[in-house]
């Protein structure tokens, strides 16, 4: 409706504005009837587009992550940029890794005053033992004894060894430093109140590329291997039955030879201090040889080593060698001389042999029988004993954890050099298991015999059996 000032009357007027008055009444209820659930539909909407924004911003977000990881590391030809993405993240997550490891360290290692790391290694070792009647009152006896007695059992934790591995700096022309040190608690006596601490090995090594030289105090440089064994570690075992054992001062000098990529040799010299026979109060041996030893001389040692390999780990090992002293009994000179040879076969991974030969006089000096020479008190001469002696074991690593051990070894000294009473022969025979129950806890179980043949007295037989639990640290 228009309205126009020419004929505008207020008849017309009044009933204008009554007319616009109903329509907009009309209109307002009628907005009013569709006011509520077009809000909703409105505000349904507005969540809507709100959820759609922000998904379009996180896309937006990880656009940019990506692309500023396309700039720090950029990918090499061929390669996605989500992959560059990946490899930033695992790169600084790697490097989060390595401070934490680094700050662990530095809380947690153990440092010489010298300001180089030094490593705390060794065994803790429980033994429960029984054994025979010919136990001679040793909880590990070596030699069966020549009289009876009682059956004994016995538990300990005198064979414990603690060591410390140390590694230096780098020394004249490039040679690297390293040593070690052992110890166990096997001196003193069997009472638990009375276990000395005492030095077993010791080695300062000093290692270039095909050279090494080595000051401290270890096995006879011809008798490097030993039978596997948690029953007997105060001694070696076999200890008096073909394993020449003995820890004494030495020096060596090495030199290694390529042969091929697969071969080797390996030669050795060493200057070895022999024993003066000043075994504990309660040694294990029933004979002790007669006069008395003055002082032992150094010795010269030997040892020529060839090995082949067919894999990284089947391989042998053969070596030969040879020790030369003189120790000085009453008035004379007495020679120590030895010819050795010793191996190490493993031909598949699930078989390994192992062992040494000996043969020589007055061997009492390296860790054999201790009766190494016999003085003739009607004539004042001193003769060494000749002796013929070795051991030899078979292991299975029958799986990771299980492996299985069977050794044995003798010593045998001529009967023509002995007086009665003394010992002729003495074998040991000797089987064990052992089973890794966590990576570093083995349960071992062994069992075996010692027989020793006296000079008169015949053969005495000792069964020693040993459960040993050892925590490898």
């Amino acid at each position: 409706m228009r309205c126009n000032s020419n004929n505008f009357q207020p008849a017309n007027a009044l009933l204008t504005g009554i007319v616009c008055c109903a329509v907009l009444v009309g209109m307002s209820t009628a907005a009013q009837a569709q006011t509520a659930p077009q809000v909703e539909q409105i505000l349904n909407r507005l969540d809507q587009l709100e959820k759609e924004n922000q998904a379009l911003l996180d896309e937006v977000r990880a656009l940019r992550q990506e692309v500023s990881g396309l700039r720090t590391a950029p990918a090499e030809p061929g390669t996605a940029a989500p992959q560059a993405a990946t490899q930033s993240e695992t790169a600084e997550e790697r490097q989060a890794v390595e401070e934490n490891r680094i700050a662990e360290l530095a809380q947690t290692k153990v440092e010489a005053s010298q300001k180089f790391p030094i490593q705390l290694t060794g065994t803790l070792l429980f033994n429960a033992s029984v054994n025979g009647r010919y136990n001679g009152d040793m909880e590990n006896p070596l030699i069966a004894s020549s009289t009876s007695g009682q059956m004994t059992g016995d538990g300990t934790l005198r064979q414990t060894t603690l060591g410390i591995l140390f590694n230096g700096p780098e020394t004249f022309w490039n040679g690297k430093i390293s040593g070690s040190l052992y110890m166990d608690f096997f001196g003193g006596s069997t009472s638990s109140l009375d276990h000395v601490f005492r030095l077993r090995t010791a080695a300062l090594r000093v290692d270039w590329k095909n050279t090494s030289v080595m000051f401290g105090q270890d096995k006879p440089l011809i008798s490097p291997r030993d039978p596997n064994s948690f029953a007997q570690v105060g001694y070696a075992p076999l200890s008096g039955a073909g394993n020449l054992w003995l820890w004494q001062p030495q020096a060596r000098a090495e030199q290694r030879f390529s042969l091929d990529e697969n071969s080797g040799l390996v030669a050795q010299a060493g200057v070895y201090v022999t024993s003066s026979l000043d075994y504990p109060s309660d040694s294990y041996f029933y004979v002790q040889p007669q006069g008395q030893q003055e002082y032992s001389r150094p010795g010269a040692e030997g040892r020529v080593e060839l090995w082949h390999r067919w894999s990284d780990n089947d391989r042998i090992e053969i070596a030969g060698g040879y020790h030369y002293n003189q120790n000085r009994i009453l008035e004379t000179l007495t020679p120590t001389e030895l010819y050795s040879f010793d191996w190490f076969v493993r031909p598949v991974a699930k078989l390994e042999f192992s062992g040494m030969f000996f043969h020589g006089q007055n061997v009492a000096t390296l860790g054999a029988l201790p009766q190494g020479y016999i003085v003739h008190n009607y004539e004042g001469i001193v003769d060494g004993v000749h002796s013929t002696g070795g051991w030899a074991q078979i292991r299975v690593p029958i799986t990771t954890r299980l492996a299985w051990d069977l050794y044995g070894g003798q010593e045998a000294d001529r009967v023509s050099d002995l007086p009665s009473g003394y010992i002729s022969r003495n074998q040991g025979y000797f089987s064990n298991l052992m089973y890794r129950i966590a990576p570093n806890v083995i349960v071992s179980l062994e069992g075996g015999q010692v027989r020793t043949t006296y000079i008169g007295l015949g053969n005495r037989l000792n069964d020693h059996y040993d459960l040993g639990l050892a925590y490898l640290f």
